[in-house]
């Protein structure tokens, strides 16, 4: 069944998923590392160099906060399962 705390649970997953990613070990292999996004001034950036950039400030942002929802989300399994 779809319900809203479904959706909040794959959104967590997601989040969970982007910020354990290794830019040296998994996506350097692919293309994707740090050295794939070098580009001049002024130049419009690729949507390749707009998605890692993406990942890089969720990775940023949402280390800490991920800790907490993690927590909660475990703590409401266990108590309603």
């Amino acid at each position: 069944m779809f319900t809203l705390w479904s959706l909040v649970e794959a959104s967590l997953l997601f989040l969970n998923a982007v910020c354990v990613l290794s830019e040296e070990r998994f996506l350097s292999k692919y293309g994707w590392g740090m050295s794939a996004q070098v580009q001049g001034f002024g130049e419009p950036t690729s949507t390749k160099a707009q998605i890692l950039l993406l990942v890089r400030s969720i990775r940023t942002v949402a280390k800490i906060p991920l800790i907490f929802l993690n927590i909660i989300a475990i703590m409401f399994k266990l108590i309603l399962g």
